[in-house]
């Protein structure tokens, strides 16, 4: 299992990315949850089989038709929470 954690820059907020982020990876079956930044910024902590994060990080660089995707950094995760499924967190931070 790998687990990542992406920064998505750009016109990201108010666009539903959080939304259609949620609905793709419950798709593709990764785990973790995604949140907006009080930046602007989008975050998603990832964990599943390499597979599944190439497949996230490919959408992630487009996002949904309503945003406009400047730039997407990827890092490793290490944190300690387990993720068991993945959730929108609708507080921003």
């Amino acid at each position: 299992m790998i687990k990542k954690r992406f920064r998505i820059y750009g016109h990201v907020q108010g666009v539903g990315f959080r939304y259609f982020t949620w609905q793709y990876a419950l798709k593709i079956g990764v785990t973790g949850f995604v949140r907006n930044l009080a930046d602007g910024s989008v975050e998603v902590i990832a964990a599943g089989s390499e597979s599944q994060i190439d497949a996230l990080d490919a959408w992630l660089q487009h996002g949904p038709r309503t945003a406009i995707v400047d730039n997407v950094f990827a890092e490793n995760y290490l944190g300690e929470k387990e993720f068991t499924t993945f959730q929108v967190q609708h507080d921003t931070i």
